[in-house]
């Protein structure tokens, strides 16, 4: 697992853990803002980016004991975890799971359940990955993460910043959708023991995850927030970052303990062995 860590290390943590197919760098425009006020840790799941790309199966409960391990590996006991999309789920498991490294929750366009037609879709994207490669499931794709307007702005702004799957091999892509489709719907009837302050965080145009996934997670979780940023699709913590960033950090502004330290560990690119 490939991870790095930026940010003030006398504050507490925040994890980013990325969607299907994309590498940290997609958090290239939350880095910055959030590491002025925390400590950050960005990884890449496995199959993406610089961490190994293991063939499959794969499991989103073990992807999320592999976010466990970047802590560990850093020196972390517990992060306010924010996960977009698939990092979303994951993210959810690691607060019914692992709950003593949770401080809060930032679940940003994501799910805790499946629908026949996400299921189709993602299916479809495993066939095309498969039998085309990754830039042509690239372009399938690409209209369900950026909002209508922004379609040909954004294109290459988004793939530059590893929103969009790469063009590698399409082997551990298909593995990361059969970890979705995989995932137990029954994951949302726990939800309703998560302890950790939430906030569900969703665009009014993001047509992958709607905005009823996100109500349907912030009715499940107690006391969770329900936030909607006007005009943002999928990628909104791209396409809409400035609204975005302010919605998160503001939220964590109000759950992080006065001296805001929790022992956040080393500043240097890491390695740590799956």
């Amino acid at each position: 697992m490939h991870y790095t860590v930026s940010g003030r290390r006398d504050r507490e943590t925040v994890l980013m853990i990325q969607g299907l197919g994309a590498d940290s760098r997609g958090w290239v425009r939350q880095r910055r803002a959030f590491g002025a006020q925390h400590h950050v840790i960005v990884f890449d799941n496995r199959g993406v980016g610089r961490s190994d790309k293991p063939e499959g199966p794969y499991d989103l409960n073990v992807m999320a004991a592999d976010a466990v391990s970047v802590l560990d590996a850093a020196g972390v006991g517990s992060a306010h975890v924010m996960g977009a999309s698939m990092g979303g789920a994951i993210a959810q498991i690691l607060a019914v799971r692992h709950a003593d490294r949770v401080r809060s929750l930032i679940l940003a366009c994501t799910a805790c359940q499946h629908h026949p037609w996400r299921r189709e879709l993602l299916a479809r994207w495993a066939t095309v990955a498969a039998e085309q490669g990754m830039a042509a499931c690239s372009h399938e794709a690409f209209r369900w993460v950026a909002g209508p307007r922004s379609t040909q702005r954004l294109w290459l702004a988004m793939g530059a910043l590893g929103a969009l799957p790469g063009r590698g091999p399409s082997g551990p892509f298909v593995s990361q959708i059969e970890a979705i489709l995989a995932m137990d719907d029954d994951i949302r009837f726990e939800l309703r023991g998560v302890e950790a302050p939430t906030l569900v965080l969703v665009g009014t145009q993001d047509i992958l995850t709607p905005l009823g996934d996100s109500e349907e997670i912030a009715a499940l979780i107690p006391n969770a927030e329900l936030a909607v940023v006007g005009g943002g699709a999928h990628g909104f913590m791209v396409e809409h970052a400035g609204a975005f960033n302010r919605t998160a950090l503001d939220f964590l502004q109000r759950v992080t303990t006065r001296d805001g330290r929790d022992g956040a560990g080393r500043t240097a690119p890491g390695t740590l062995a799956s």
